[in-house]
């Protein structure tokens, strides 16, 4: 199947890995393309692999896996190619390195115990870019560890969006999936994509985590 997605992994742990490579090719969907034991050979593997998602332990030997995020992310951008979402993975819930990696681009986070029907949808989810995962979590992660200064208001860019893109900011801020806006916009998803797309747009913004942060940094939701 052409159109399965491209998953990779690295995670210095040789069990973790294999358990992993088991759990994705499992999937009729997925196909796991590459694996590495530290952040430096992930940025030689993601290059190799291009994966679509990556997996991504935080703490690693070499090069751990926030430096390994911007690294993959800018030789992606470098290259002119599509650049992997990454999913970083570790152990607490409450983990200032996976705040640190969200800001250098990571897609999300999840706690390397997570249920793996549970990481499996993370996955897809991440990949079709309609919801931010574990919504909840995140949120809580910026309100623990928001250490950045926020600007006084909101920049130039933010002013440019429409009424109807303004409240699909705040809502998808919040977390919401594009069903859910959908629903209680009583608007179609497709346009509720289309909306997404051209708020990221304006704003600069890679994917939904990033609007997220951004809507965090600028105090624009509690």
């Amino acid at each position: 199947m052409s159109d399965r997605i491209r998953v990779a992994l690295v995670d210095d742990q040789a069990l973790f890995r294999a358990g992993i490579r088991m759990l994705i090719s499992s999937q009729p969907d997925f196909l796991f393309v590459g694996e590495a034991g530290n952040g430096a050979e992930g940025i030689t593997m993601a290059a190799e692999a291009l994966p679509d998602v990556i997996l991504m332990d935080i703490r690693m030997p070499v090069m751990d896996g926030i430096d390994s995020t911007r690294e993959i992310l800018a030789a992606a951008a470098a290259r002119g190619q599509a650049q992997p979402r990454i999913i970083v993975l570790t152990t607490f819930d409450l983990d200032e390195a996976a705040t640190r990696a969200i800001r250098g681009g990571a897609s999300g986070f999840l706690l390397k115990d997570t249920d793996p029907e549970f990481l499996l949808a993370s996955i897809r989810t991440v990949h079709a870019g309609t919801a931010v995962i574990a919504a909840a979590a995140t949120r809580e992660l910026f309100r623990h560890f928001d250490s950045q200064a926020p600007g006084p208001t909101a920049p130039e860019s933010f002013s440019s969006l429409t009424a109807r893109e303004h409240d699909i900011f705040l809502l998808a801020a919040r977390g919401l999936s594009n069903s859910e806006i959908a629903a209680g916009e009583f608007l179609s998803e497709a346009t509720v994509k289309t909306h997404i797309s051209r708020i990221l747009g304006k704003l600069g913004l890679r994917d939904r985590v990033q609007l997220v942060v951004f809507a965090f940094e600028h105090r624009i939701v509690d």
